[in-house]
C-alpha cells in the first residue's frame, strides 16, 4: 500500500482543512502559579529492555490545567458537571473569532462593543457556537515571564461574557491564560461556569482561523471527575 497517496486521497475526501489549536507542552511553557507544571521523563529506556524487542516507556506528571486545556463548569461550580460528564458532540461546535489583536494591550479587555461591533460587519453570534477571543498574548509563549505577566493580561469583561450567555453560547475560548484577570475576580469563570458552559485557556493558532463559517473540536482527556483537563483542540474549516 502506498501510504502517501491513501493519506492524499483521504485528505481530499475530509471536506475540511484542520488547524492545531494547541500548544505542544513541555516543562517550560507558562503556567498559572508560574512555576513548572509538566513533567515528562523516562521511566524505561531502551537499554534497559532485555533482547530484541526495545521500549522506551515514559511517565508524566502535570497539573490539569496545563497548556490549552478546558475548564469544566465543576472547577469553580460545587455540583457542576466534570470532564467525564460531556458528550462528544457536545465538544463539536461552530466557532467565531473575535480578533482584537490589533488594539489589545496587556489590560485590555473583550468589551460589549467589540461583541457588538463583530456582530454588525459578520452576522449575529449563532446559539451553541464557541466564542474564540484572539488579543494576540499568544506571541509571548516561549517568553513565559512575559506570557504570565504577573497575571496581567488581555481578559475579557464581565459585560461582554454576560452578552455571550445571552447569545446562547457554549463555549469561551481565549489566547491568554484565562479570560479573568485575579485582580478583577473571576467574574467570567462565574458567569460562565455558572450557566454550564465551557472555558478554553491558552488556544494557540487563532490567526489561522477566520472569523465565522469554522467548527472547533475539544478533545480533553477523559478524566473522571476532572475539573480541568489538557486538549487537542482542533479548528475546521470547510475546504474550497
Amino acid at each position: 500500500m502506498n501510504m502517501k497517496n491513501t493519506i492524499e486521497t483521504s485528505s481530499m475526501i475530509f471536506p475540511y482543512k484542520l488547524i492545531d489549536l494547541s500548544h505542544v507542552l513541555d516543562r517550560a511553557i507558562p503556567t498559572w502559579n508560574g512555576g513548572c507544571g509538566f513533567n515528562h521523563d523516562i521511566h524505561i529506556d531502551y537499554s534497559d529492555c532485555q533482547g530484541e524487542d526495545k521500549f522506551r516507556v515514559m511517565k508524566v506528571k502535570m497539573h490539569a490545567g496545563i497548556g490549552t486545556h478546558m475548564d469544566a463548569p465543576s472547577h469553580c461550580i460545587p455540583g457542576g458537571r466534570f470532564i467525564h460528564d460531556f458528550d462528544v458532540n457536545d465538544l463539536i461546535m461552530p466557532c467565531v473569532v473575535i480578533d482584537v489583536a490589533g488594539k489589545c494591550h496587556e489590560r485590555y479587555s473583550l468589551s460589549v462593543k467589540d461583541i457588538v461591533d463583530f456582530e454588525s460587519k459578520y452576522a449575529k453570534i449563532a446559539k451553541s457556537s464557541c466564542v474564540m477571543v484572539r488579543t494576540g498574548w499568544s506571541k509571548f509563549w516561549n517568553t513565559p515571564l512575559k506570557y504570565h505577566n504577573k497575571h496581567v493580561f488581555p481578559s475579557v469583561s464581565s459585560e461582554a461574557a454576560s452578552l455571550l450567555l445571552e447569545r446562547g453560547v457554549s463555549a469561551l475560548g481565549i489566547d491568554t491564560l484565562s479570560p479573568d484577570r485575579p485582580e478583577d475576580g473571576f467574574k467570567v469563570h462565574k458567569t460562565f461556569l455558572g450557566a454550564d458552559k465551557v472555558i478554553l485557556e491558552n488556544v494557540a493558532n487563532l490567526g489561522s482561523m477566520p472569523p465565522t463559517g469554522s467548527f472547533v473540536m475539544v478533545m480533553p482527556i477523559k478524566i473522571n471527575y476532572g475539573t480541568e483537563a489538557p486538549v487537542r483542540l482542533v479548528g475546521l474549516i470547510e475546504r474550497e
